[in-house]
């Protein structure tokens, strides 16, 4: 499915909500049915749940969209994480649902615009970022970690993730895990997981 069929896909799936639940008409038109792409659908999302008194929703935005433009490789890397979740998690049946309401796969998306900014020497914005969804989504992952595609983080509450940490394609990582250092002061000093690992709570 290409970006564009999967994104008429999810909001084909948003309006049908909204239909059966008016409650949350306004919701699913912010969040999904005002957007012409799954970027700036995610990028609008990001910024209401990230931004702060101090750093506006509006500038957010506009960072991430930056970000996005400027880098493919997030797009279909978000794009593939969608996918993970709906095939391996038997508690989602739609896409919709992990794009909206599944704080890891959330995190996970932020983490990855934070280190594009990491890696574009911008480490205050990426730290910032980092700090902000350790503060709403109880998830603290190093701006300079390293995640593969096709990633999943099914709960993820509590989940740490180190500086050096490197997790590899098709991982999934469920709540209260911690990839944390090795006692070396220096250099590499994190945890390197391998393709197509389940990591389970509490390790």
């Amino acid at each position: 499915m290409t970006n564009k069929k999967l994104w008429q896909s999810i909001q084909s799936d948003a309006m049908q909500v909204s239909i059966r639940e008016p409650s949350l008409k306004k919701f699913f038109q912010e969040r999904i049915l005002k957007h012409s792409s799954l970027e700036q659908a995610l990028g609008f999302t990001l910024a209401e749940e990230l931004g702060s008194n101090t750093v506006s929703n509006e500038s957010l935005y506009e960072l991430i969209l930056s970000a996005y433009s400027g880098n493919s490789s997030l797009v279909m890397a978000a794009i593939e994480d969608l996918n993970a979740v709906l095939e391996r998690d038997s508690a989602c049946n739609q896409l919709l649902q992990p794009f909206l309401f599944f704080k890891g796969y959330k995190a996970l998306q932020a983490h990855r615009v934070a280190n594009s900014f990491w890696s574009s020497d911008r480490q205050a914005l990426a730290l910032y970022i980092q700090s902000r969804v350790s503060e709403v989504l109880s998830i603290d992952i190093h701006p300079a970690a390293q995640f593969g595609r096709g990633v999943m983080l099914d709960h993820a509450t509590g989940l740490v993730v180190g500086e050096t940490a490197v997790v590899g394609n098709q991982v999934s990582i469920l709540q209260s895990v911690t990839l944390g250092g090795t006692g070396k002061e220096h250099g590499d000093r994190h945890p390197k997981i391998a393709d197509g690992v389940l990591i389970s709570a509490g390790a």
